[in-house]
């Protein structure tokens, strides 16, 4: 669900949609259009990635900020040239006619710390690949995101007693990377072990050189210069030895423009070490219970708001949690926003929260989330992908079979999601919250997943070793669910009143037989709180691709291959939106059209009306 992946044909610069407004049940949420908006093409297939002769054709969700610029994910097609060209890509939307630029590709050393040659022969090491969408200051031009490549550091941890020779490690191979000060920096990475560089390491176990493992998901930016993320770690057991026992907390990181190193390296951002928000030691606020689990966060406005819970798959206790991150108090408190155990807005007395999503949206008033309750479910089936890092899908068809014949761990991924879940709103002036769309009432399911991750060495069918499936450094490769939703108090101009817009995707349908039959996604536009249920429809399957895209359309052809008709709109297939794709009242997307014969894809904007 996060890629389009589509074919190559020739585009323009706008587009046109169409959005519907919807009321009702979820087999009636859709009706014909009724207004009419503008999409503006960020990027589309025809457009050539920096750096390289190739086009785009693959897409993850942008993001963007005050100022109308459009941060994102993308690849190219591999072809000739090899591998795709992988990278993060930024364009000023404000202006017309701004070139794609980007921020870091596989062409792009690694800043300091770096000091090992890339085996290219092209400089130092360069990056391998951006593992999670890209994220941006909502009101300056800082971009933060994820990146991933061979170890960038030698250095000494000894001496060998018996030749006198040095010992050399290498070590850093991911971390987080930011352009606060205009050119690209590391924010931190996993080269805490080094003495060198003790600022990188763990903060609440700083005295014992913990490094970092990795830093799941996409980290957030706030204040230009402080980048907010999840870090998992790993100390020794004291009850086992020679065990480890995993750990994750939720950091924050104030970058200043100073070198850092022992030969004073730079660009860089300092030697000011991470702090430490809330982590498996932290107790969860008003109980005796630590955290299990913590999710990325989202920060608008110098503060940071993230999900967190006892445990990840069960959770008796947690919520999610807003904290300030100019306290004065280190950790910052913790104010507990929704909790496991909350009544349920809009619902009959006896309903409580059981779930609560990760992906929470921030404008620093608005806290957009997806939540659950009640004990229906609805069972799934899921089935691994075709397309995709092929390491990827081979280890998942291994585990769970192929979708025709049984695998050796049956047929598919067995699971389930409540009938019962939504989409909800919190005001962090008034502590009143809403439900923007719930199902069974408005849709039917706000869940997606996908198959994810690392992946086993054994698995390695790549010829590259090491069996990443495209990360070097990540949690182990799963099927992992995700809602998507994006908050916005801005469209008026002012975060002063509780008017406030969500998006969010969406789907309708039956389940037959544990899938889908036929279903209808889309993303989806409320305002509230205040007013009727109403939903306008961005964008869905099955509409016309032209209206957002004029160049979304394919010319039929017979069995040789000879045109036999004029162009033919393609319809669109995917879709999706994320946390910081909503500022003010500018949304960006990305959008799939395509039949088995031709594809089309790109990232768009619109404004939405107040």
């Amino acid at each position: 669900m996060r890629n389009v992946r589509l074919g190559i044909l020739y585009g323009c610069m706008s587009g046109t949609l169409l959005l519907a407004s919807a009321t009702g049940s979820a087999q009636t949420a859709l009706t014909q259009p009724t207004t009419q908006t503008q999409w503006k093409i960020v990027v589309n297939n025809s457009f050539k990635v920096p750096h390289d002769t190739r086009t785009f054709n693959s897409y993850n969700q942008p993001s963007i900020n005050m100022n109308k610029l459009v941060v994102f994910r993308a690849r190219s097609t591999g072809g000739d040239s090899g591998e795709p060209a992988h990278g993060v890509f930024l364009r000023n939307m404000a202006q017309d006619g701004t070139a794609v630029t980007a921020l870091f590709d596989r062409t792009t050393s690694v800043p300091p710390p770096n000091n090992i040659q890339s085996p290219t022969g092209s400089g130092l090491m360069t990056f391998t690949e951006p593992p999670s969408f890209p994220r941006i200051d909502m009101w300056s031009d800082t971009v933060v995101s994820r990146g991933s490549h061979s170890p960038v550091w030698e250095y000494q941890t000894g001496t060998d007693p018996a030749t006198g020779e040095p010992i050399l490690t290498r070590g850093g191979t991911t971390g987080i990377y930011t352009n606060p000060f205009g050119p690209l920096i590391t924010g931190i990475d996993n080269l805490g072990a080094d003495p060198e560089f003790r600022f990188f390491r763990v903060p609440e176990v700083f005295e014992q050189d913990v490094k970092f493992d990795v830093f799941p998901g996409a980290p957030a930016v706030t204040g230009k210069n402080i980048i907010v993320f999840k870090g998992n770690y790993s100390v020794p057991d004291v009850n086992n030895p020679g065990a480890v026992l995993s750990k994750t907390g939720v950091y924050y990181r104030l970058l200043t423009q100073t070198p850092i190193g022992d030969t004073g390296m730079e660009p860089a951002g300092g030697t000011e070490p991470a702090t430490l928000i809330a982590d498996s030691n932290t107790l969860i606020p008003g109980t005796d219970v630590k955290f299990g689990s913590t999710a990325p966060p989202s920060a608008a406005d110098m503060k940071a708001v993230f999900a967190g819970f006892d445990n990840e798959d069960a959770p008796s206790y947690g919520g999610i949690y807003l904290a300030p991150l100019n306290s004065t108090t280190q950790p910052p408190p913790l104010t507990p926003l929704v909790k496991i155990g909350d009544p349920v807005p809009g619902q009959k007395k006896g309903a409580f929260f059981n779930k609560l999503g990760e992906g929470v949206s921030f404008d620093g008033r608005f806290v957009a989330f997806w939540g659950a309750w009640g004990s229906e479910v609805k069972n799934l089936v899921l089935q691994c992908p075709n397309d995709g890092n092929q390491e990827r899908v081979a280890y998942c068809k291994s585990l769970y079979g192929d979708g025709v014949t049984p695998g050796t761990k049956g047929n598919g991924f067995q699971t389930t999601v409540p009938v019962h879940q939504g989409i909800f709103v919190y005001d962090t002036v008034t502590h009143s919250m809403w439900a923007a769309a719930t199902s069974p009432e408005n849709f039917s399911d706000f869940v997606y997943w996908n198959f994810s991750g690392k992946v086993p060495a054994p698995q390695d069918v790549s010829g590259e070793g090491g069996g990443s499936g495209g990360e070097l450094d990540g949690e182990p490769a799963r099927w992992r669910s995700g809602s998507f939703v994006a908050v916005s108090g801005l469209v008026d101009g002012k975060l002063s009143n509780a008017n406030v817009h969500v998006a969010f995707k969406a789907r309708t349908g039956e389940v037959v037989n544990g899938a889908y039959n036929s279903p209808t996604d889309g993303i989806y536009l409320r305002t509230g709180p205040d007013g009727p249920v109403r939903f306008t429809t961005l964008v869905a399957t099955g509409m016309d691709g032209t209206l957002f895209d004029p160049a979304a359309t394919y010319i039929p052809v017979d069995e040789n291959k000879n045109p036999i008709g004029p162009a033919v709109p393609l319809p669109v297939t995917t879709m999706g939106i994320e946390r910081d794709g909503f500022r003010g009242d500018m949304i960006v997307i990305n959008i799939g059209m395509g039949i088995e014969a031709a594809g089309w894809g790109g990232i768009y904007m619109t404004q939405i009306p107040q």
